[in-house]
């Protein structure tokens, strides 16, 4: 990607609602062709358009990342389980003794742990290691200052 195309991406990740015609006046790019890169843009690149939630604010206070580790031969079940789970936010197929880590996100604490107790009877589970999520400091900020874009900082900050 060239130093333009990364700072149009700084500005979608930090404002993906922008207009063009603000994103022309920050960049001095023409709008068409900024119509045109986002096209190239949107035909790949761009996995998805989203909203990021306070699940808080919707009473979902309790939060956690779980590493998993199946039985042999039982991580394809488990995988369809968390796959389908109305309370996973999130699931990966990680590494280094595990499985899956996935994203709860339940009402309150006792559900959670209701929920991993079920999973630990219902699949034979190897291995889970649970981090509750206590408070989120920083997220989805990966190439979302286009300020910092257009500088194109090389030294580690």
């Amino acid at each position: 990607m060239n130093k333009n195309e990364n700072v149009i991406l700084s500005l979608l990740r930090e404002n993906s609602r922008m207009s063009l015609t603000e994103m022309s006046k920050f960049t001095k790019i023409p709008i068409s062709t900024l119509f045109e890169r986002l096209k190239d843009f949107n035909n790949g690149l761009i996995k998805k358009h989203t909203t990021l939630v306070d699940f808080s604010r919707l009473g979902y206070e309790a939060r956690a990342r779980v590493l998993f580790k199946a039985k042999r031969g039982e991580s394809v079940k488990l995988r369809e389980l968390l796959n389908t789970s109305r309370n996973v936010n999130e699931l990966y197929k990680v590494n280094n003794g595990f499985d899956f880590m996935v994203e709860f996100i339940f009402k309150n604490m006792r559900e959670l742990e209701e929920y991993l107790e079920k999973i630990e009877v219902m699949y034979p589970i190897d291995k889970q290691q649970v981090f509750y999520m206590v408070e989120e400091i920083k997220k989805e900020e990966f190439m979302s200052k286009p300020k910092l874009e257009m500088l194109k900082e090389t030294k580690i900050n």
